[in-house]
């Protein structure tokens, strides 16, 4: 039985961080701070399409995270959305948001938010790219078309 819990010791010992993003949606939010009017998906994919043709009603931008890790001990995980776009003045901006997470049993949902002042004064998002780290080794990555 000692032998047992020695080798499981070990195993976890030399277990490998390992971490993936498996989705990323970025939904525009409304003035209320709504991606949608209703709990439909179609729904929100319609309303998300007619924010983008109604700028004037969108007050921040939003990237819900599905992701998961395993082999960390739960700490030092963070979640990175780097974002580049085009300011209103039409010159070129570049912004991060960045929060620590906890490792789960399960997939995790995490959403990083740009609202405000500084969606106004950023722009137009044009590309983004979010990131997966452990300490300082890049778990995984999933990026926009254009970056």
């Amino acid at each position: 039985m000692l032998v047992l819990l020695v080798s499981l010791a070990v195993v976890r010992a030399d277990a490998v961080v390992t971490g993936k993003i498996v989705k990323v949606l970025p939904l525009l939010l409304n003035l209320q701070g709504h991606d949608a009017l209703s709990p439909s998906l179609f729904d929100r994919d319609a309303y998300q399409a007619y924010l983008r043709a109604h700028t004037n009603e969108i007050s921040a931008v939003r990237y819900d995270v599905l992701w998961k890790a395993a082999g960390t001990d739960g700490t030092n995980v963070t979640l990175r959305v780097e974002l580049q776009g085009i300011g209103p003045d039409g010159s070129p901006r570049a912004k991060t948001l960045e929060t620590a997470v906890t490792t789960g049993f399960f997939r995790s949902w995490t959403s990083l938010e740009l609202g405000g002042d500084d969606y106004k004064n950023f722009g137009a998002v044009m590309a983004w790219r979010v990131t997966l780290w452990s300490g300082g080794q890049q778990l995984s990555e999933q990026h926009s078309f254009l970056w």
